[in-house]
């Protein structure tokens, strides 16, 4: 008996010393997160026993067609503890990061992904040049369109060995296309329009990047925009009108079509510039003084996000300048003011005060910081009557404003905003 007793007394230490130290990742943790990291890592051996990461990557793709990005977010996750390596996850966790409005996470995906991959895919220089500024901004963007181009190459060479094939190729929409290489030159040249405006060759530099959008894609809007603006802030006005118009005719019937129908055609909302780019239009085209298209931009923003207060200032702003422009006119035609006048110049103001209105509760309720924008808003409605005031009260932004023409703005000229 003593001696078996001895015997376990003497194998005890022996399995202690070869029992793993499971504690060792804990070291310095506090009990509840150790207990949180033990939970994470059991679901994480649940998760790939129960699941493959072509599954997981599926269930986010579903959930990000769907628009549930935080349920999205979380299979993403799961993918990425099952293989932290894989570049779909990663440009996906990257993607939905940026549209939950995580600018640091998504930064963090898409430059593991450069560190995993830096020669093939594009999208993650395109991201990381738009969330950086200045020369940081360029160089993301050039070394985007370098692998663009390389894998433009590469699909030319594939194409012309597979001609004569007895069937032809998958098509992979994910495959770049010459608009993909537009649109980043595109944003290259709008860098040097805004941040490095100032720089020695600016100015030859934005010229030369729309240049080589426009012989990608010679009708893209975009790309037409920008020429447009590149123009007017060379004093070529009458050049850029003509670009900028060409531009607009390009998507704004298609804008109003697809208000008309409520339609959410993926093919219809492509060809519509992005929502900024739409901005610059308008304030181009109400420097063109073509106010009633600039008018139909803007309300087709609006309905798009009422919730940017440039939009309103601007649509306010060209309501005031559609009310001088008629007095001008009729002054200046020497004619007897008609009822007619009154009644359009009375929906302008209307109009104007209702649309500044809203800028300026707007303004403050989003704690905006564009001083000389709301100064010109104050001047503005002293010039029109002043402020509209809301029943009760209550403020003008309300979720039950739909925007309207000018013509029906009379009628609503204290129709409170959608929110």
């Amino acid at each position: 008996m003593g001696g078996q007793a001895k015997g376990k007394k003497k194998s005890k230490p022996k399995r202690k010393e070869n029992r793993p130290n499971t504690d060792a990742g804990f070291v310095g943790l506090s009990p509840q997160e150790r207990m949180k990291l033990r939970v994470h890592e059991k679901a994480k051996k649940k998760t790939a026993e129960k699941y493959s990461v072509q599954q997981l990557l599926e269930k986010t793709e579903e959930c990000m067609d769907s628009f549930d990005f935080e349920m999205a977010g979380l299979f993403c996750q799961r993918a990425l503890d099952v293989d932290s390596t894989n570049l779909l996850a990663l440009d996906m966790q990257g993607h939905i990061c940026s549209e939950l409005g995580d600018t640091q996470k998504a930064k963090g995906a898409f430059l593991r992904a450069v560190e995993l991959s830096p020669d093939v895919g594009h999208s993650k220089y395109m991201y990381l040049g738009q969330i950086h500024t200045g020369q940081e901004a360029v160089d993301y963007y050039t070394k985007g369109i370098q692998v663009l181009l390389s894998a433009l190459d590469k699909q030319v060479q594939t194409t012309q060995a597979q001609a004569g094939a007895a069937a032809p190729p998958d098509e992979d929409t994910e495959l770049p296309t010459a608009k993909d290489v537009c649109v980043a030159y595109c944003s290259m040249a709008e860098i040097y329009l805004t941040d490095l405006c100032m720089e020695e060759g600016a100015a030859d530099k934005c010229k030369d990047f729309i240049e080589r959008a426009l012989q990608y894609r010679h009708d893209n809007p975009e790309a037409l925009q920008l020429m447009a603006s590149y123009l007017f802030s060379t004093e070529r006005n009458q050049e850029g009108k003509e670009y900028l118009l060409k531009s607009v005719a390009l998507w704004l019937p298609i804008q109003k079509q697809s208000a008309a129908s409520s339609s959410t055609e993926e093919d219809m909302q492509n060809e519509i510039p992005p929502y900024e780019s739409r901005v610059t239009t308008a304030k181009l085209l109400i420097e063109s003084e073509e106010y009633e298209m600039a008018v139909d931009v803007l309300e087709g923003l609006l309905e798009e996000d009422d919730e940017v207060v440039q939009v309103w200032y601007l649509s306010g702003w060209v309501c005031y300048l559609q009310f001088e422009k008629a007095k001008e006119q009729q002054e200046r035609e020497g004619r007897e003011v008609m009822e007619e006048d009154t009644e359009e110049w009375k929906a302008l103001k209307e109009a104007g005060r209702s649309y500044l209105t809203n800028a300026k509760k707007l303004y403050s309720k989003l704690r905006c910081d564009d001083q000389p924008m709301l100064e010109h808003v104050d001047q503005l409605l002293g010039d029109l009557g002043g402020e509209l005031e809301g029943e009760e009260g209550d403020p003008v932004l309300d979720e039950d404003y739909e925007p309207c023409s000018d013509e029906e703005e009379e009628g609503n000229a204290e129709a409170p905003m959608e929110h």
